[in-house]
């Protein structure tokens, strides 16, 4: 049996691009869940440092994990999302990491 696997993304955004950042996410979540993953969603900037961003979803393995990864390369949804954070602008960089969920 495998393991879940966690990737938590952290975003550097553009604050003044926050609307097409949610769009952003908006899209995501729904493809992430549609390509088997379960998305847990983005958080926005509210208190504090208002151009940081993050994101969660859970994949069932880290294989599971790595097919998402190669059939969002050729979505297209996905592509058409990529294309919208670069042509917008909205996300100036991003780290992934990938944790160990403990679930009930």
């Amino acid at each position: 049996m495998s393991n879940p696997v966690t990737v938590h993304l952290r975003y550097e955004i553009d604050a003044d691009k926050l609307a097409e950042f949610r769009e952003y996410g908006e899209r995501w979540i729904r493809l992430v869940n549609r390509l088997g993953g379960t998305h847990h969603g983005y958080f926005l900037p509210s208190e504090g440092d208002s151009d940081e961003a993050f994101a969660l979803f859970t994949f069932p393995s880290l294989a599971d994990y790595e097919q998402y990864r190669i059939a969002a390369a050729t979505d297209a949804e996905c592509v058409e999302a990529y294309r919208f954070a670069v042509e917008t602008k909205c996300i100036r960089r991003y780290e992934r990491r990938f944790l160990a969920p403990v679930f009930e």
